[in-house]
């Protein structure tokens, strides 16, 4: 008997990756639109990368199952 094989989430996987020691990390929001009443330190901030929160780590590997 076969097992079944576990899609990935396309959405999902696009926006988050795997770093080399398994955390998941994702790019900060609010980037896109409405800039000019950001400063510019908080717009710089927002050019890096962040860890997921432990908490929603659960639903990420559902839905990331072979990355």
């Amino acid at each position: 008997m076969y097992m079944y094989k576990l899609k990935t989430t396309k959405s999902v996987a696009k926006r988050f990756k795997i770093s080399s020691t398994g955390k998941v990390l994702k790019h900060y929001s609010c980037k896109s639109h409405l800039l000019q009443k950001k400063n510019s330190k908080r717009k710089r901030k927002m050019r890096r990368t962040t860890l997921v929160q432990y908490c929603d780590q659960y639903n990420l590997n559902y839905n990331l199952p072979y990355i």
